[in-house]
């Protein structure tokens, strides 16, 4: 079975991520077409880029950084839970993303964003162009949450059936988009593991 890595991007106190993406998880694991792991991005707590070397060599020096390879490189696929920022991403997403390079390649990754009035749309935007320069293959299916803590009840993220649906659909996509690439990462994993 696939391995889905969900990405929780938000690192503040008090923040919507949470719930959120503990609601994505559960979802995943209903849908039953993935392994699932989580990376919490405030538990990981990554350091702003203090490796020496360019992403692309995979000559990582800090135990973080190793542990965060291993982590991102064991997943055929990716969603990110992701906030919207001043129209934009988190720091820390951007940040987490840019610590690897060939371990996202030929991997889809699924979107949920949330925020006010957009959605989070514009964030989802944005991280689209980083995505592809990671050789990553962003779904055109997400799910955007518009004024997300109307969905929030004692911390638990409850979302009407349309947002749930659109969750499904790209999970559907997001299973098709994995085995569509897979060849293409077995033969990067081998050209690694060769060179």
């Amino acid at each position: 079975m696939p391995h889905l890595l969900i990405v929780i991007a938000s690192t503040r106190p008090g923040r919507v991520g949470l719930p959120v993406g503990q609601w994505f998880e559960r979802l995943s694991r209903e849908h039953g077409g993935f392994d699932i792991e989580v990376a919490d991005l405030k538990e990981l707590n990554l350091p702003m880029m203090d490796e020496p070397h360019h992403p692309r060599f995979a000559q990582y020096t800090q135990p973080h950084t190793k542990a965060w390879s291993r982590m991102v490189d064991a997943s055929d696929a990716v969603v990110l839970v992701m906030p919207e920022y001043n129209h934009g991403i988190t720091a820390p997403l951007k940040n987490a993303l840019d610590y690897l390079y060939q371990e996202w390649n030929y991997k889809p990754v699924g979107l949920v964003s949330y925020g006010g009035p957009s959605g989070g749309m514009r964030a989802a935007q944005m991280v689209k162009q980083v995505a592809t320069a990671l050789k990553m293959m962003p779904l055109p299916d997400s799910v955007a949450i518009p004024f997300v803590t109307q969905y929030l009840r004692d911390g638990v993220f409850d979302p009407p059936d349309a947002i749930v649906q659109a969750a499904h659909a790209m999970l559907d996509e997001l299973q098709r988009w994995t085995e569509a690439l897979e060849p293409l990462r077995r033969a990067h994993r081998q050209a690694r593991v060769g060179s």
